[in-house]
């Protein structure tokens, strides 16, 4: 096999992941496998690593096992999409295992970052360790916020309420 390259690895990281229903749950140890065994191939101090195989813990269940991985590759200066992914999904893990409040700092200034197709996915997250915290009103209006554009009518309507939500009407 020819040298490693991002591309060529990346493709065969998601041929894997579009297998990954094919793996049953008593099956998830094998699928760790595949994705530990694409991550050898990469140098030791590549964020991309941790990332790949937080994610295989977070989606076999362990969110206990994807965090310290998520945190490293962030660390590691994992950055641009995967990063903003990888903030995503440690938000995620950090609720799933009661720490609820980590993941709201961790994600409340994406809310101010660069837009890109993950916003949606960033304040349903953020809703999500918010009503954990039993801040519902704040999490439900950024989830009417992100849903009020998608709406065939009513955006504006949505969007105030959105926002009357949290801020005292005039």
């Amino acid at each position: 096999m020819g040298p490693v390259t991002t591309e060529n690895w990346d493709e065969r990281v998601a041929a894997a992941w579009a297998t990954f229903d094919d793996y049953a749950e008593k099956d998830a140890a094998d699928f760790r496998a595949v994705v530990d065994a694409l991550v050898a191939e990469l140098p030791a101090d590549s964020p991309f690593g941790p990332f790949e195989q937080a994610c295989a813990w977070d989606s076999t269940g362990h969110s206990d096992k994807a965090v310290p991985l998520y945190r490293e590759a962030l660390a590691r200066g994992l950055s641009g999409y995967r990063g903003r992914r990888a903030k995503i999904q440690l938000s995620s893990s950090l609720r799933n295992i009661g720490q609820a409040e980590e993941g709201v700092k961790l994600l409340t200034p994406e809310l101010e970052g660069p837009s890109d197709e993950l916003d949606d996915a960033v304040r349903a997250c953020l809703a999500l360790c918010l009503a954990d915290l039993g801040r519902e009103r704040e999490g439900l209006s950024l989830v009417l916020g992100a849903l009020a554009p998608h709406l065939p009518r009513y955006q504006r309507s949505m969007a105030n309420y959105a926002r009357l939500l949290v801020e005292p009407e005039d």
